[in-house]
């Protein structure tokens, strides 16, 4: 059998290591992330506060995108990568410096902007609030108190590009559990209310900002002409890499919050709505964050790098790698997420105010969102070598192009199916723009080789349908055997690890190159001999 060679260049192996540490980092994150959501759902239900901090939270998120995170990948990350290459270390400092000034300007400006006119926000993006005064007026005084976390995340977003693009991952990774740590803190601690919410969120984000900064530091960086040197030729360049990338994090911002706006209407879609779609939407970024931006991040270096390539042949190989490595984790995800979609609502946030009404609520939008979830997971690899070849345009206009199907498909299914339906638009919008990006960037990087994408997701498609299969028949009968909150854990642990084995026998029989690829690099580490090709 064939293997692709690209695999195993050290180059993978390192862009393996790094997505590794991220990985790792963000699946502490994410756990840390569930028992946030676990302890806000058993103290809140889906109802007033949960849903007023859904809303409040998501603001300054979305200026989050804007400012810092999106920034950081599309600009920050391949122009200081090729500074580091092509000048001096001075230079790339003085750079660092430039940016900071900039940011620091527009991040204050926002944040006095957002406190002044969070009344006239929340009641754009949740307009069904409006028809209960108390619904809207914590979400108002919530959005008000957490609103400079917008300065504390995007500083610290930009602490994490400069780290990125000096190879560095583990600390900026880890950064993330702190403001979950924060909020599970806080809101234990205060109990029902705004107080603990909003201190969490604050305290949390001051903490992801502190603690990157000693290893920044310790780089070399140092305070230069602080807040007064707004020159450098560098400057236009992400200056013309971010224009395009704030108003496509607008659009995808906008088509998250496309679901808040109609799950705010409970005459339409029933009451909590809008926290049943942040619930879900939060367990589908799980692998989406350990896997996906893990492997996009740290991969977008080595992209921006071999871009400068002319002949581009090592990008093609690291973007077909990229994709199918994606695809070996994400469709098998996709499949188990829509068979356990009920028992892991039930498992994970059952209990306290999180009654019968929410689980089976959230359930079904789980559902409906897992269908799109390898899409999702395809579009960050396709984004990071769009942003290496230093074109942020095209994501831009695949954004549009999202958000007006995302809008289209709710209209044609939120009556049938009143929030699944919300869900469901999101997906089938996720799918196709995740075709039309990936053949785009098939015309931009030809020649280009998709037989052996499409033989690897042919192989693992049926692989996970008979891994879904296989737990279909388990959760069946187990039903009968394994009962109550206890039984419930265990039932949840042995269909994940029935669901892993069966996964893995399913692709060593069917000949899956990744999984053989894997479990050769497995051997590689542990010294045992890899199996022959």
């Amino acid at each position: 059998m064939s293997t692709d060679k690209s695999f195993h260049k050290p180059l993978h192996h390192g862009v393996l290591k790094s997505a590794g540490v991220i990985a790792f980092a963000t699946f502490c994150s994410r756990i840390l992330g569930f028992i946030r959501d676990i302890v806000i759902a058993r103290l809140f239900g889906v109802y007033l506060y949960a849903q007023a901090f859904v809303i409040a939270f998501r603001i300054p998120n979305l200026f989050r995108d804007f400012l810092g995170e999106g920034a950081a990948n599309a600009a920050f990350v391949p122009v200081f990568s090729e500074y580091l290459v092509k000048h001096e270390k001075e230079e790339f400092w003085r750079l660092a410096n430039v940016v900071l000034n900039f940011l620091l300007v527009i991040l204050m400006g926002v944040t006095v902007l957002g406190i002044i006119f969070a009344p006239l926000v929340v009641r754009l993006i949740a307009p069904g609030f409006s028809a209960d005064p108390q619904k809207l007026a914590a979400t108002i005084l919530l959005t008000r108190i957490i609103f400079p976390y917008v300065l504390l995340i995007s500083l610290a977003a930009y602490c994490t590009a400069m780290l990125n693009s000096l190879k560095t991952f583990s600390i900026p990774a880890f950064a993330p559990c702190l403001l979950n740590i924060s909020i599970i803190v806080c809101a234990m601690f205060f109990g029902e209310g705004i107080k603990g919410l909003a201190s969490g969120v604050l305290i949390g984000g001051v903490l992801q900002l502190l603690v990157q900064l000693p290893i920044l530091f310790k780089k070399g960086f140092h305070f230069k002409n602080f807040l007064r040197d707004f020159k450098h030729p560098a400057s236009k360049v992400i200056a013309k890499l971010m224009l395009p990338r704030l108003f496509s994090s607008g659009i995808y911002q906008l088509n998250n919050f496309v679901d808040s706006i109609f799950g705010s209407f409970a005459l339409i879609v029933g009451d909590g709505a809008v926290a049943g779609l942040y619930f879900a939407y939060r367990l589908i970024q799980f692998p989406i964050g350990i896997f996906s931006n893990a492997l996009s991040q740290a991969i977008l270096p080595t992209f921006s790098t071999q871009a400068l390539n002319e002949t581009k042949d090592e990008l093609r190989h690291s973007f077909s790698f990229g994709l199918r490595i994606t695809f070996f984790v994400m469709v098998p995800a996709s499949i188990a997420f829509m068979v356990m979609s009920e028992p892991l609502i039930l498992t994970l946030f059952g209990g306290g105010k999180f009654d019968i009404y929410s689980v089976l609520i959230t359930s079904k939008i789980l559902f409906y969102y897992s269908i799109g979830l390898f899409a999702y997971g395809a579009i960050k690899i396709m984004q990071s070598c769009f942003f290496a070849l230093k074109d942020t345009v095209t994501p831009t206009k695949i954004a549009l192009l999202s958000l007006i199907t995302n809008i289209i498909f709710i209209l044609m299914l939120i009556y049938p199916l009143k929030s699944s339906g919300i869900a469901l638009a999101t997906s089938l919008s996720g799918i196709n723009s995740a075709v039309v990006m990936f053949f785009i960037l098939k015309k931009r990087l030809k020649p280009f080789d998709v037989q052996p994408i499409l033989n690897s997701l042919l192989k693992i498609s049926i692989a996970s349908l008979l891994m879904g299969f296989t737990c279909w028949l388990f959760l069946r009968y187990s039903d009968i055997v394994l009962a109550g909150q206890l039984g419930r854990v265990l039932r949840l642990l042995l269909i994940v690890f029935v669901g892993i084995a069966s996964y893995i026998i399913f692709c060593l029989v069917l000949k899956v190159d990744e999984m053989r690829q894997a479990l050769n690099l497995l051997r590689r580490k542990s010294k045992i001999p890899p199996l022959s090709s």
